[in-house]
């Protein structure tokens, strides 16, 4: 008899060996399931958390903790604090990652989850500033910084996950796990705000109906805690502890050997969150702000044209198997050129079908960059600062093409319009492909 896992064929006999092969590999199928579940449920929990409080910014954040009585400055400073976790990320980068390549990634993964869980959670329980005055802002903005702090490790370690546990010739289809994680978040994170919209009236939802999402992100952080308890360490880790003592200050080793790679992959990824937050979180409150469109039609947009995304992180992740990474990625940042070019007409017709084909078009593109990250930026680093090097690479570009872009953004469409944005989203880009081009292997 035959069994089949992942195209890996074992054969059986009449003498009890094939039971025994199958039944090894049922354990491994069961323990490959888990681990790509854990690394998806610990990337959903993460993009939830992060797009729940990026829609509460782009919508309710501006008068209850920044109110000026100007709309435009206070979705400004709404958007301000958005970027306090993209400052906190490289220092969570480094304290996870330090324990990640020291310690191992199961445990590491763990204690991110809780902290930016729990940050999450108690923002739900958070006055506003008509209760507390200053301090609710303070409060606030701590609060994101601890979400940005434990987000600093989560992902580079879901993507190690994956990727460490992969069959040769899968790594770029195990790599792109934890990038499904954003389209789900979103769809989860904007999937609700879309029906407390329709369920609650515009009073309801301001005074009490946004920290609904916020409170019940408790529930996927516990599903993500009871998945990742349940997993074992990676191979790779193993092997790198058996061949040499873990290195001291990881940090130090990678910015010693491997500067080159950690500031091309930085630049590299930029493209990636500047598509993602001018496609989400800017195009949300410009629309609801500037052109005047209802909230909860241009929500249901939004978790439309995600469903692109996903298929875009689908289709990069099967050719990056075929052809490699690096020609996804390439093509992926010319794409993104394409779709920021007509972000200003596609926005700005006041059309929706235009403007959902718009939409579609960039978080398309952004799929396409972003499922071979997970795969791409971990074969860049060695295993023994491989945790190091791919958290802090990912969470600077977060900061660089993420924390900044939707204030620049709203500063840029105030003074410039539209298309001042879609040519700083296009800069992003070319940043983004010229890193590639660089770091791109060389035929001998």
């Amino acid at each position: 008899m035959q069994e089949r896992w992942f195209g890996i064929a074992s054969q059986g006999d009449a003498d009890g060996v094939g039971e025994m092969k199958m039944t090894k590999g049922t354990a491994a199928s069961a323990s490959t399931r888990r681990i790509l579940v854990a690394s998806l449920v610990g990337t959903s929990v993460e993009y939830f958390d992060f797009y729940i409080y990026a829609t509460a910014a782009a919508l309710v954040f501006g008068p209850l903790f920044f109110p000026s009585g100007d709309p435009g400055m206070e979705l400004l400073l709404s958007y301000a604090s958005l970027g306090t976790a993209f400052l906190a990320r490289p220092l969570g980068a480094w304290a996870f990652g330090h324990y990640g390549d020291r310690v191992g990634r199961k445990s590491t993964l763990v204690v991110s989850l809780m902290l930016m869980g729990g940050s999450t959670l108690a923002i739900a329980f958070l006055p506003t500033y008509e209760m507390i005055g200053i301090w609710a802002p303070i409060l606030l903005n701590l609060l994101r910084f601890g979400q940005g702090f434990g987000l600093g490790g989560e992902w580079g370690g879901a993507a190690l996950l994956a990727v460490e546990n992969a069959p040769p010739g899968w790594r770029g289809r195990f790599g792109m796990m934890p990038q499904f994680g954003a389209p789900v978040g979103f769809v989860a994170a904007n999937g609700l705000f879309l029906l407390l919209g329709l369920m609650l009236t515009p009073e309801q939802f301001i005074d009490w109906g946004w920290r609904l999402p916020f409170l019940f992100s408790i529930i996927l952080v516990g599903l993500g805690l009871w998945v990742r308890l349940k997993i074992a360490e990676t191979p790779d880790f193993a092997k790198s502890l058996e061949e040499s003592p873990p290195p001291a200050v990881p940090i130090g080793e990678l910015f010693r050997f491997h500067w080159r790679a950690a500031i091309g992959g930085t630049l590299a990824t930029v493209a990636c969150f500047a598509v993602y937050y001018i496609a989400t979180a800017f195009t949300l409150g410009y629309a609801t702000t500037t052109l005047g469109i209802d909230r909860q039609t241009f929500l249901a947009l939004q978790l439309a044209a995600i469903l692109f995304m996903a298929l875009g992180i689908l289709v990069s992740g099967y050719y990056t198997d075929r052809k490699g990474p690096y020609p996804v990625l390439i093509a992926g940042c010319i794409i993104a050129i394409g779709a920021a070019l007509q972000l200003a007409p596609t926005l700005g017709s006041g059309s929706l079908g235009v403007i959902f084909g718009g939409l579609a078009f960039l978080l398309f593109a952004m799929g396409i960059i972003f499922g071979p990250v997970g795969a791409w930026l971990p074969s860049l680093f060695p295993a023994r600062v491989r945790y190091t090097g791919v958290s802090i690479a990912f969470n600077m570009a977060g900061i660089i093409g993420g924390g900044l872009t939707p204030v620049m953004a709203q500063a840029l469409s105030q003074k410039g319009g539209l298309a001042m944005v879609g040519l700083y989203l296009t800069i992003a880009c070319l940043i983004s492909l010229l890193a590639l081009l660089s770091l791109r292997p060389r035929a001998r």
